[in-house]
């Protein structure tokens, strides 16, 4: 008896432990920088619900983001735990020199090239649901998927949805919550409150043991009228009532929910345009038909807001490259064009942004690229946006947020500054699944 008493205690031993899973409530709000939440008060915020996750769970002071810092690519990084570079997303559109893409943006998820939370909480006997978070269309491991996907605007986007979204799912939830789902165009502050209560409504019905919802409206705000605005401060004043309501139906589903409210970057005010393509069509690197539209190119950039990666159409041509970089170089050197810094393909890899650019331009605080408008424009005008991100990441003023409370959450627990490729580790961990692509292990959040 005793021998069987110290083999099965030895046996006891060898098998590990059991992974501890909770079921995780996950909130983006786009552009919400930390400071309007750390320093509510200062900037004359009355957000509490936003507020009660400082006091009662864990914030970091800062997330530092990825290379461009845009929408898409970091909600990717939020769901994988790598850089654009290893994933794939590396800017919000596809690159489409010739458009024929109609500004087509990357909604498709078999873009991804690592493992996303969804499919790890799947693997690891979890259910799953989204509302609205980019790059979410077919996305594997999706018990209850209604993705982020928009075309025109016209009635035909609902019948898009319907098409991708899980079947039945956009028809249920309707008829529970008493009206139509928002557009995917529509990125207003009702857009925001609509899609609320359909995520409310999901967890009633469904419980999802992971969640995940994104918001728009502030980002849309601070692109009109510039982060900090007293109208981008009203948008964020609303969507802290629609996640006092989100957190209040998980915890009725899961009282040993974890919520983890993130945001994909900061923001920064512009003033000036910098049309990157007219140097390019002036140096014969652009052609134009007679109609003024692209009939052909050798180099091309392809702009992220505050920066552009620069494409070659023959990749490893040296002459090429070596005249692009010229130019380049000639648009740097005079200061009314705003260009902060140029990096080369190798130097843009380690940063982890889009390893198929040969160059990457950064733009000043304040600048912004503009979009293709033909020959006649000049290089330097007014933004048209009062607010932008896609810059290189690094200022204060670019950081992005991350902010949870729950179970094991230690409260009033400052992490510091973080990098966003530790978030998907740090959830994953939470719901006892695994992302062994990751680049960063994860977030200590206990005491």
């Amino acid at each position: 008896m005793k021998t069987f008493a110290l083999v099965a205690s030895a046996l006891t031993l060898a098998v590990p432990a059991l992974a501890r899973a909770e079921p995780v409530l996950l909130i983006s709000i786009d552009g919400l920088r930390p400071g309007d939440v750390l320093e509510a008060d200062k900037r004359g915020l009355s957000i509490p619900n936003l507020r009660r996750f400082v006091k009662e769970g864990a914030h970091a002071t800062g997330v530092t983001g990825v290379v461009p810092t845009l929408t898409y690519p970091s909600h990717t990084t939020l769901m994988t735990g790598v850089s654009p570079a290893r994933h794939g997303i590396v800017a919000n559109n596809s690159f489409d020199p010739m458009g024929i893409n109609q500004g087509g943006w990357y909604w498709y998820a078999q873009d991804v090239r690592t493992p996303m939370l969804w499919e790890a909480a799947t693997k690891a006997g979890l259910s799953t649901a989204n509302i609205h978070w980019p790059v979410s269309v077919a996305a594997k491991g999706v018990t209850w998927n209604l993705p982020q996907i928009w075309r025109t605007g016209h009635g035909d986007d609902a019948r898009l949805l319907d098409a991708l979204a899980t079947p039945g799912l956009k028809a249920q939830l309707e008829a529970k919550v008493g009206q139509p789902y928002a557009m995917g165009i529509d990125e207003s502050l009702a857009a925001d409150q609509n899609r609320a209560r359909f995520a409310s409504a999901l967890i009633a019905a469904h419980k999802p043991d992971f969640l995940t919802v994104y918001f728009a409206a502030l980002d849309h705000e601070e692109h009109a009228s510039a982060p900090g605005s007293a109208a981008a401060k009203a948008v964020l004043e609303k969507i802290d009532g629609i996640v006092g309501d989100l957190v209040a139906a998980e915890m009725r589903a899961h009282p040993d929910a974890v919520i983890a409210l993130v945001s994909d970057h900061g923001f920064e005010a512009t003033h000036t345009a910098i049309n990157l393509y007219r140097p390019f069509i002036d140096a014969g690197l652009i052609t134009l038909d007679r109609d003024g539209k692209i009939a052909s190119w050798l180099a091309m950039p392809w702009i992220a807001g505050g920066s552009a990666a620069i494409m070659l159409a023959r990749p490893g041509d040296g002459a090429l490259a070596a005249r692009v970089k010229a130019l380049l170089d000639r648009l740097a050197a005079n200061p009314a064009n705003g260009i902060d810094r140029i990096v080369d393909q190798d130097a843009l890899t380690e940063m982890g942004g889009n390893p198929q650019a040969r160059f990457a331009v950064n733009l000043k605080s304040g600048f912004v690229t503009d979009i293709f408008r033909g020959a006649a424009a000049p290089v330097v005008g007014h933004a048209s946006v009062k607010g932008m991100h896609g810059y290189f990441p690094g200022p204060a003023s670019l950081d992005a947020t991350l902010l949870l409370m729950g179970k094991g959450v230690a409260p009033g627990k400052d992490l510091g500054r973080v990098d966003m490729r530790a978030v998907a580790p740090t959830l994953a961990k939470l719901l006892g699944a695994s992302l062994p692509a990751a680049e960063l292990p994860p977030i200590d959040l206990a005491k």
